[in-house]
């Protein structure tokens, strides 16, 4: 393999951990993002799932390929199987993508969610989805910053996104009040 890539669309978009030496937007076409995976390590525990993103089948994503020197691409596959896959619910798979910013593509890694996986949510109501996130915390953190670090990167990245905007702002009337 001349070139290894990693594609990214949740958090790894923002927040890799791991050296890299190029990135930029990619788009993954076949696959969307979605809150379609009960997280009972990350975001939530097995007795209150949070829910996190996974690529699911269908349409196409905007997401960030990271390029990978030749001498750091067991470290980081290692890295991510550990921190990606804690509970399986996702299949590795190379896909090809589609650099944005210099036009070519990529054959990039990418955890597409296994649907068989009985942390697999599918698609799940607006109220269930405001529910899960407004409760969910686990190891890495409360759900509801999940969700706001993706709007965000987002806008940061000029992809706004309405549909988790507006799931932002029902997740943040279900919080606490602070102060």
């Amino acid at each position: 393999m001349n070139d290894f890539w990693v594609f990214g669309y949740g958090s790894l978009m923002w927040r890799p951990g791991f050296a890299f030496e190029h990135r930029e937007p990619a788009r993954l076409h076949g696959y969307h993002r979605a809150f379609c995976v009960y997280s009972h390590v990350h975001r939530g525990t097995p007795e209150r799932p949070g829910l996190v993103f996974g690529l699911d089948a269908g349409g196409s994503c905007k997401g960030m390929a990271f390029r990978i020197a030749p001498d750091r691409v067991d470290e980081v596959r290692d890295y991510l199987r550990a921190r990606e896959q804690v509970t399986m619910v996702y299949r590795e798979e190379v896909k090809r993508v589609r650099l944005l910013h210099s036009g070519g593509e990529a054959q990039a890694l990418c955890y597409l969610v296994d649907r068989s996986h009985g942390q697999y949510a599918g698609a799940l109501s607006f109220e269930d989805q405001v529910r899960l996130i407004a409760e969910g915390e686990g190891q890495s953190g409360r759900n509801p910053d999940y969700l706001h670090g993706m709007v965000q990167h987002l806008d940061e990245m000029g992809t706004h996104d309405e549909g988790l905007t507006r799931l932002w702002r029902a997740v943040k009337e279900r919080l606490p009040r602070s102060g």
